[in-house]
């Protein structure tokens, strides 16, 4: 698609990453049949080819409206159009300079702008997040039903032993393989387990998971809700957070929320014009890996004894996030891995297309958000498993607050045939 660009986005990396990506695009549509917005509203803007030409246009200097936030908001970054993409057109990246530009010159209501400020503010910082968690759950009858069931935490209680969070042995604390361990900002208060049992399946790997505390939020909520310099300066911090234990020999960065994983990959190219920081961004994206990637090349020392052992019969359906299958393109591993330790997978039709979670999407447009995860839960539910199994926080508890089957993460169900 020609275009021309505005003299003074064309002197910017964001701008000429921006052209080059709206060249890619031929309207060819095949992104079409892959975009939840578009299968809900089915509206031309509502759609990656449409967003793009709404993009195009403020590339361009035509002003942008409130309609043209709407669309632009209504997208899920769910990048189910990339991977469908004949032409390899990087979607997300024009997304991010082309809302950034329309929030430049368009602004939100008060009870919007007051809205996204709490989120961005309270979401990302642990220490505030985490007792209000607590706060809610002490006075969950008093909540809505949908933001009670997001707060349960339906993880069934840990024994205590070698291989607890509270109980590493020194044989374990002593491997001479280190990993960083991301800790995130929302997952500690709603689901601590989620940590605790990667580091207990590392741990029989003889990789020792390593959490530091001045770690926080990996950036990627505030750099998507339009702050972009904020998200920067969230990376700059855990990057200063995490350097010194990478100077000294960390083999890799482990996340077990996608979201954050996606985020993390992308550090190199979202802070290549940061003098400072450049070189090390991009060596926290070269380290950075799923816990997938991790514990699937070490199945075979994992599942060595546990394959001798009697396995309960216990049907899960898996919901693999958009930000592992379309954000880091990792697609197979998790499932293989329940299956080697004895679950059996039901069919999930439709399983590209997003549950509705997407971040903060769920609470900035809870009405499209409702509909994505009623038509997911109807996937998952198809097969009728016992439990359901996701790879991020958000999906997790957006699912969660939609059924009562368990929902939980696939790392939580490995550790329990480990334990």
């Amino acid at each position: 698609m020609q275009t021309t660009l505005l003299q003074s986005l064309r002197d910017t990396s964001a701008g000429r990453e921006a052209e080059a990506v709206v060249r890619k695009c031929v309207h060819c549509g095949f992104c079409l049949a892959t975009c939840p917005t578009y299968q809900l509203l089915g509206d031309e803007l509502d759609s990656p080819r449409g967003r793009i030409y709404l993009i195009k246009q403020v590339l361009e200097g035509k002003t942008p409206t409130a309609k043209t936030q709407i669309h632009l908001d209504r997208c899920l970054t769910c990048r189910a159009c990339e991977t469908t993409c004949p032409s390899g057109v990087e979607y997300h990246r024009l997304l991010d300079t082309g809302r950034a530009l329309v929030d430049a010159q368009v602004r939100r209501p008060l009870l919007e702008r007051l809205r996204r400020f709490l989120l961005r503010e309270l979401l990302p910082r642990r220490r505030l997040f985490t007792p209000l968690v607590r706060l809610g759950r002490l006075f969950r009858w008093l909540l809505p039903v949908t933001l009670r069931r997001q707060l349960l935490d339906s993880s069934p209680p840990r024994k205590r032993g070698p291989g607890s969070s509270s109980g590493l042995d020194s044989r374990l604390r002593g491997n001479d393989r280190k990993v960083l361990l991301l800790q995130g900002c929302a997952q500690p208060g709603l689901r601590p387990g989620i940590n605790a049992a990667a580091i207990r399946v590392l741990a029989r790997a003889g990789i020792s998971a390593i959490e530091v505390p001045a770690a926080g939020c990996c950036g990627a909520l505030r750099f998507h809700m339009g702050a972009q310099d904020d998200g920067r300066d969230d990376m700059r911090r855990l990057i200063d957070a995490w350097w010194p234990r990478i100077e000294a020999g960390a083999e890799a960065i482990v996340t077990t929320a996608s979201g954050c994983g996606a985020h993390l990959k992308d550090y190199g190219r979202l802070l290549r014009d940061d003098a400072v920081y450049a070189a090390k961004a991009a060596r926290v994206s070269e380290l950075a890996k799923d816990l997938s990637e991790v514990v699937e090349a070490e199945s075979a020392t994992l599942f060595r004894e546990a394959a001798r052992s009697p396995r309960e019969f216990v049907p899960v359906a898996f919901q693999s996030p958009c930000t592992l299958q379309h954000g880091q393109q990792i697609r197979g591993p998790v499932e293989l891995l329940l299956k080697a330790a004895g679950y059996e997978l039901t069919p999930v039709a439709d399983a590209h297309l997003c549950c509705g979670s997407a971040g903060t999407y769920s609470i900035l447009e809870p009405r499209l958000a409702a509909q994505l995860r009623v038509n997911k839960l109807a996937a998952l539910g198809a097969g009728r498993p016992a439990v359901i199994a996701t790879a991020n926080i958000g999906c997790l508890t957006h699912l969660a607050a939609g059924t009562d089957t368990p929902v939980r993460h696939w790392i939580e169900l490995l550790a329990d045939r480990l334990a």
